[in-house]
């Protein structure tokens, strides 16, 4: 059976922003918990392959990026697959039916607040107990990839931060787009697969990423404090994944391929 078209992709998109901006609280915050520990998860992987191997990469930058994006969206997979709620693929999702009139904007906020709370408190809680509790990046090497990548991402400044906010969901929402045309597991995996590694392999700013990294270095030693955190990373990070998934992604795709839109 062939992918579905991008107009029948649209559709799904607006049943699933309507029925995420519906959940019951104690559903949504669960389902925003663990995909804020999905990430996580991706990212664990991302530092342990991608900077495991220091002798060979440190002369071969773009292949430690190559292999931390190839591990990476293992997180996304899961999201899409099992119906987690992540707010950056909700940035997205629930344009379609707010641009129809079926969700209200302050849904769509409240929505949005919700979820990046639960998948911060996810992210969070993956990286205390299931990586620098168990010491799972503790070697020298990954201790100092991460007080590298601390002092990289908080030390770029607020505009360059948003737009490679933009760029990062860009891709992690086309990644969702992708997986809602594919019928099979295999095309969904694949969906999730190629986009995700291109943010990674970039450099783009992904905000919930951002909220495993960060508190990871800063429980390892990295000279971060919590101030900087939000104010030179997750808070430019944050807005510039609003405007890539949900004008990008979500308003774009509405325009393009909405059925009224094609008539």
């Amino acid at each position: 059976m062939p992918v579905r078209t991008p107009s029948e992709a649209v559709e799904l998109a607006e049943v699933a922003g309507i029925a995420k901006s519906r959940r019951p609280l104690g559903r949504l915050l669960a389902g925003s918990a663990l995909a804020g520990a999905y990430i996580a998860l991706g990212g664990t992987l991302s530092l342990v392959v991608g900077f495991g191997f220091p002798e060979i990469t440190a002369a071969n930058p773009g292949l430690q990026r190559l292999l931390s994006g190839l591990v990476f969206p293992i997180g996304l997979m899961l999201v899409v697959i099992l119906g987690a709620d992540l707010f950056t693929g909700n940035n997205a999702l629930l344009i379609p039916p707010f641009i129809k009139g079926r969700l209200s904007g302050m849904e769509i906020i409240r929505n949005w607040t919700l979820v990046w709370l639960g998948n911060f408190a996810g992210a969070l809680a993956f990286a205390y107990f299931l990586v620098y509790i168990p010491g799972l990046t503790s070697a020298p090497c990954y201790s100092d990839a991460l007080a590298s990548m601390a002092s990289a991402k908080t030390g770029a400044s607020f505009g360059v931060i948003f737009l490679k906010g933009i760029g990062a969901n860009w891709c992690v929402c086309l990644a969702v787009w992708l997986a809602l045309s594919g019928r099979r597991l295999g095309e969904k995996l694949l969906a999730c697969e190629i986009p995700v590694m291109a943010f990674v392999a970039l450099g783009y700013e992904h905000c919930v990423a951002n909220m495993f990294f960060l508190p990871l270095a800063m429980m390892q030693g990295a000279p971060l404090d919590v101030a900087t955190l939000f104010v030179a990373n997750l808070l430019p990070a944050t807005l510039g994944n609003i405007a890539g998934g949900a004008l990008f992604v979500g308003a774009l795709q509405y325009y393009l391929h909405a059925q009224k839109a094609v008539k």
